[in-house]
């Protein structure tokens, strides 16, 4: 949803449909599990022999989703993560291989997408009332907001890995990382890579509408998708597709904001303005082999805007699907690359 800060809290924007217009006999039982993690839902079914015990499966994933959660969560003040943002110093912060990787991932698409997505933006996020801090009772002037600015930044963000040791570094003592934009999809990547191992070739693994799917359900059929439309009523169905063996990740802003003096505020924020987006872009939808990739591009494109953002993923042939509202409605748009997802009318 966000440079933008996702928050854990997200609801999903993107829910799927294993049904399909023809119906067949059951080849395969689904073993189907849920419960709740980062704040929010999530959901896999297994569609093959790979896993037979429901219970156990349920239990190594609450286990996997846990340590998550332990490395990365910023409502957790003993997290990794925590832990390096409670740090003021410039000296190295030890941490695992997964954030690490994580954070190396977020870093290249910031800097490939010249500052959209950026995980230092915390500050701001709460600056304009989308974090723990409350909604402004005014509008931030642009002296708060260049003062805040001042405490961001993703050049001041530094990886270092070694054999030994994986460490995080800042250069300046009030950093804070985010990782909200795109660990949701490092988690299902994480469920993913879980159920491979277990020789598991036929999946769909969904946290809070982020996805990674991979073979066919439990009738033989590809798995398919619903992109929602970008209203207050959940469950309206704008475009179904098929993702193929993918990630999809899905952004939107349509329930996250509020109005003061007239003037509606996304959560969205744009780490360059250090205000919040002003275009008409409401929602998109990213697919891509990795969910976490997909996951952080969905922020960058929010943060773009809809003609950007479409002459990026072509530009970098990524599959992109966008709705921008219109004064007649909503209109949508997607990449060429995206085309061969959509199913055909």
């Amino acid at each position: 949803m966000h440079s933008v800060v996702k928050t854990w809290l997200a609801f999903g924007l993107a829910f799927f449909m294993t049904g399909c217009g023809q119906e067949t006999v059951q080849s395969k039982p689904e073993i189907h599990i849920t419960g709740s993690t980062m704040g929010t839902y999530y959901s896999i079914k297994v569609a093959d022999g790979a896993v037979k015990d429901a219970a156990k499966l349920q239990a190594e994933v609450d286990v996997l989703l846990e340590r998550v959660n332990d490395q990365m969560s910023t409502y957790r003040p003993d997290s990794e993560l925590s832990r390096f943002n409670q740090h003021k110093g410039n000296t190295p912060v030890v941490v695992s291989r997964d954030t690490a990787r994580v954070v190396t991932e977020a870093i290249h698409i910031g800097r490939e997408s010249r500052g959209a997505l950026d995980v230092t933006v915390g500050p701001l996020v709460n600056l304009w009332g989308f974090g723990p801090d409350a909604k402004p009772t005014k509008v931030p002037s642009d002296e708060l907001i260049n003062q805040t600015r001042q405490k961001t930044g993703l050049g001041n963000l530094h990886v270092v890995t070694s054999a030994d040791a994986d460490t995080l570094q800042k250069d300046i003592p009030d950093l804070y990382v985010d990782l909200s934009a795109i660990a949701k999809g490092f988690g299902v990547d994480k469920v993913a890579e879980y159920l491979e191992s277990l020789g598991s070739r036929n999946y769909l693994v969904e946290i809070g509408g982020e996805l990674r799917i991979n073979g066919v359900n439990g009738k033989g059929h590809p798995w398919r998708v619903a992109i929602e439309k970008p209203t207050a009523n959940a469950g309206s169905v704008q475009e179904v597709i098929l993702p193929g063996d993918n990630g999809v990740a899905t952004s939107g802003e349509y329930r996250n904001y509020y109005e003061m003096d007239g003037k509606r505020f996304s959560h969205t924020i744009d780490p360059v303005t250090g205000k919040p987006i002003q275009h008409r872009l409401v929602s998109v939808t990213v697919i891509n082999p990795s969910c976490m990739t997909a996951d952080g591009l969905a922020t960058v494109f929010m943060v773009m805007g809809p003609e950007k953002s479409l002459a990026y993923a072509k530009e970098r042939g990524i599959a992109i699907f966008i709705i921008t509202k219109t004064d007649d409605g909503f209109e949508e748009a997607y990449s060429d690359a995206f085309k061969p997802f959509l199913v055909k009318k």
